[in-house]
């Protein structure tokens, strides 16, 4: 973290940017808040300035995480649902598709079955549109036990 990033012989090094964000990825696909809380608002400080809206919803995809971990679940729907929009307008469908199965699982939180199926659906959808087969099977997973 403490390198210049330039010059390097080979290619190019990793800037603090794409560090955070495969740190607060990392974290809230592995469920841990703590980390999610620590690197997060990094990576938002970051995206906001340079205004990348690719990481900024990453980062609120992870804060949506923490909340649903911590149990606030509107708070978690307000973010997650934030991360969506922007994934959606950036037509990035892989992370819309995995921040449908963060809805998907927010609705079975709430004990609400129908919208949890209708959201892993659509993720499932779009995994399969991509050949995203690890994502398919693992969305399947979840939606299997509210089928």
């Amino acid at each position: 973290m403490g390198l210049s990033g330039q010059p390097v012989k080979r290619g190019t090094m990793a800037h603090k940017h794409i560090i955070y964000m495969m740190l607060v990825d990392s974290a809230a696909a592995a469920g841990d808040a703590a980390t999610i809380l620590k690197y997060a608002p990094m990576l938002e400080e970051l995206a906001v300035r340079d205004d990348h809206q690719p990481y900024l919803a990453v980062c609120h995809r992870a804060y949506g995480i923490a909340h649903m971990l911590a149990g606030e679940l509107e708070e978690a729907e307000i973010c997650l649902q934030l991360a969506l929009k922007i994934f959606e307008d950036q037509e990035a469908l892989w992370q819309s598709a995995r921040t449908m199965a963060a809805l998907g699982e927010l609705a079975k939180l709430r004990g609400q079955p129908a919208p949890s199926r209708e959201m892993f659906r659509k993720a499932v959808e779009k995994f399969e549109a991509l050949q995203a087969l690890p994502d398919v099977k693992r969305t399947k997973a979840q939606l299997e036990p509210i089928n």
